[in-house]
């Protein structure tokens, strides 16, 4: 095994396992890390993650002295990994913290200040359901009716906490001599907290959310379908086969955790998102078994009302009778919400009625669902339906050279018809042709989602290309954000994504950004963006033809000005004088300008074409061409920068309103202070990095490579081949 890092006499060790999460990685760390006053250690077991998890690991190692990461040489699961790491840990104390979740501000200093306050075996602090769409569901603990310090059998409601490690600080000699080790496979956290809390003769409650448990929308443990769930009958039998009778209270205790036992048990029963239908009643029978087998000799305090009939059940091992009132209750919610349906559905059709060519034609859509899928048919759109553009186009053609079985047809609006290349196949969005298309098509690629009324047919393909290397957040990610926001549906967001099958991105970066702003069961195929394929294989006799098609004279340098969108500042425009800034660019410069697509200029203090030297490309077709004809880019925070770098010319970042754009809109990273080339936040200081030449001086180019090996290193002409071959190709 191979271990990094030490550092300091802790007072806490904190023990992360760690299993291909890189999307949410980054936030654990940093909320233990955050606070530098409580000495700690943070030990992080990855546990041969493949998604790229190690790397972030390490990268924290090596520039933080209290990171130690530990590399076992296979996978054994989240059990064993905590055992490896409890095995080096040097802390007085040890919280064992889950790498999805993360700490609440702050509370690694309270949990510092208790132990010093109590002396305590055990502290135990609070914790909130941090669900996908935002929400937080508060625990249902009362902690302020326990003593300060208790042993069990002083309070025995510490029975009822939620029995997860994350939740509860051990005295690293405490744990050491109970002799425990965590188990291979799910459930295991039953065993560890009843061990721990059994033990313990000084436990103390902090009244405080400590930890953010993420609940995630796929991936959790207990949102899989499958027979792990059997485990949990092995780690209660293994709390009640280890039950010390000589303990104070042990006989109450023994009743409450019998109790408990059951609860548990009807909680993952009656959860469809962990059993499949054919493993319900063995599940049940074996409820029965540990009924009987750990049922206390004094009995115990059964709960009453419908939880009580339940246990009852069990006892009987009375399945069907349990799976009749189990139904029984559902159809009383399905009906419930049969006639909320229904309801709604007259209120549409009131709607529909009023638009009836529309209604035919999705009534249409439908009925072609119902025939057969074409195998080769595969339908490509961008830009909502704005023309021939992007990583669908990219595909598009190298499936005609690697894929020739494959028919691939176009969706665009009617007024982008004339904007396609001659020969490509198409259908204008909303006619007969387009739904026929999209009902039976097998392959749908898009860089943007198809809309909400498309269904995800069983066995066909959906690819997400996406647009763009995300600096601003997307997704979940824009919930912190709420005044950038122009989609509040994170719900529908969630289920539009729900639809992909694969997402294509374009480096390390994006691909962890992605999978946390869209937590969905999409494949992920790393291959670099296949728009830029073009780009990286551009030749000098192409660069000099496309400059020659826009009239640029041979010398002339060009500078290519994009900026991006601003979603919370409509009609926006950066603080910019063209003339100016061509001047400042050189005497014969030409100065490109191009307006995002969501975006005219109209308004603007001057039209750029009545400029000599300044040339307004908004409309124009392929901003690729744009990209080889530029000698320079300035930019913004749009997305061009991270295409751009792959020629590896000069980048400029002019960010005038920064501190308010990730303040308001939200981003990833700093662009400023990790820019792809120099950085301007006032005009002025635009105009001078290019007359003092910082545009493109020995720190303007380091900054660019740094970029570069950051960003572009899968941009190598071949995105697209591995796309046509993956997708395609099989």
């Amino acid at each position: 095994m191979a271990e990094s890092g030490r550092g300091g006499s802790p007072l806490i060790s904190f023990i992360v396992p760690v299993y291909n999460v890189r999307a949410y990685l980054r936030q654990c760390l940093d909320s233990v890390l955050a606070d530098s006053s409580v000495p700690l250690e943070l030990i992080v077991v990855d546990d041969q993650s493949t998604d790229g998890s190690a790397d972030i690991l390490a990268e924290y190692a090596a520039r933080d002295r209290r990171v130690t990461m530990i590399t076992v040489d296979r996978n054994g699961g989240q059990g064993p990994a905590r055992n490896r790491g409890l095995e080096v840990a040097t802390g007085d104390y040890v919280w064992f913290v889950d790498s999805d979740d993360w700490l609440a501000d702050g509370i690694v200093a309270a949990v510092a200040a208790r132990i010093a306050h109590t002396d305590p075996d055990v502290v135990i602090v609070d914790h909130v359901r941090a669900h996908w769409d935002g929400t937080n569901e508060r625990s249902q603990n009362r902690f302020g009716t326990a003593p300060e310090v208790f042993a069990p059998h002083e309070w025995p409601a510490v029975i009822e906490v939620l029995h997860t490690p994350w939740n509860k600080v051990v005295r690293r000699s405490l744990l050491l001599a109970t002799g425990f080790q965590f188990r291979t496979g799910w459930y295991e956290d039953i065993p560890f907290t009843y061990r721990v809390l059994l033990a313990a003769d000084r436990i103390t409650l902090l009244d405080r959310v400590g930890v953010h448990y993420r609940q995630r929308r796929v991936g959790a443990a207990t949102r899989t379908v499958g027979d792990g769930h059997f485990a949990i009958f092995t780690n209660w039998a293994e709390v009640f086969d280890n039950l010390d009778d000589t303990r104070p209270g042990a006989e109450q205790l023994r009743g409450l955790l019998f109790r408990r036992m059951l609860w548990h048990f009807l909680i993952v029963r009656g959860n469809d998102d962990r059993l499949p239908n054919e493993l319900r009643a063995r599940f049940f029978a074996e409820m029965t078994s540990h009924y009987h087998r750990y049922l206390p000799p004094g009995g115990y305090p059964a709960p009453g009302g419908l939880a009580g009939v339940k246990n009852r059940l069990v006892a009987g091992g009375r399945h069907r009778t349990f799976q009749a009132l189990r139904m029984g209750f559902k159809r009383a919610q399905d009906a419930k919400a049969t006639g909320n349906l229904a309801l709604r559905a007259a209120k549409q059709g009131k709607r529909a009625a009023r638009f009836s060519r529309s209604a035919a034609l999705r009534a249409y859509y439908h009925s072609e669902l119902r025939r057969p899928r074409d195998p080769q048919l595969a339908l490509f759109a961008a830009y909502w339906y704005r023309g021939y553009a992007c990583n669908p186009a990219a595909i598009y053609e190298k499936a005609k050279e690697l894929a020739p079985g494959v028919r691939g047809v176009w969706v665009v609006r009617r007024d982008k018809v004339a904007s396609l290349p001659a020969g490509v196949p198409y259908v204008v969005a909303g006619t007969r042709a387009y739904f026929q298309a999209l009902a039976r098509a097998t392959y749908l690629v898009n860089n943007v989602n198809w809309p909400n009324y498309v269904v995800k047919r069983p066995g066909s393909t959906h690819v997400m290309t996406h647009h763009g290397t995300p600096l601003k957040v997307m997704g979940l990610d824009q919930r912190e954000f709420p005044g950038g926001v122009q989609d509040p549906d994170f719900a529908g967001q969630m289920r539009r994504a729900d639809r992909w099958d694969w997402s294509i991105t374009s480096n390390a970066f994006t691909t962890q950004m992605w999978e946390r702003a869209y937590p969905c069961r999409y494949r992920t195929l790393e291959a670099g963006y296949p728009r830029n394929d073009r780009l990286a294989l551009a030749t000098s006799e192409e660069v000099a033809s496309v400059r020659a098609k826009l009239g640029i004279e041979p010398g002339q340098r060009v500078v290519l000005y994009a900026s991006t969108h601003r979603e919370h500042l409509p009609g926006y425009h950066p603080p910019f004088d063209p003339a100016r800034l061509r001047e400042a660019a050189g005497p014969d410069a030409v100065l490109l300008m191009r307006s995002h697509y969501f975006l005219d200029r109209a308004g603007a203090a001057k039209d750029p074409v009545d400029l000599p030297g300044v040339r307004d490309v908004s409309a124009y077709p392929s901003v690729e061409d744009l990209y080889l004809a530029a000698d320079v880019l300035v930019t913004d925070y749009s997305s061009v920068m991270f295409d751009y770098a792959v020629l590896d010319r000069p980048i400029v970042i002019y960010a005038p309103d920064w501190d308010a754009y990730r303040m308001i809109r939200g981003v990833y990273f700093d662009i400023v202070a990790e820019p792809p080339g120099a950085v301007a936040l006032t005009f002025d200081d635009l105009l001078e990095a290019f007359r003092t030449g910082a545009v493109d001086n020995d720190a303007a180019t380091k900054a660019r490579a740094d970029f570069r090996r950051r960003f572009a290193t899968l941009d190598d002409g071949h995105a697209a081949e591995r796309v046509v071959k993956t997708i395609f190709n099989g």
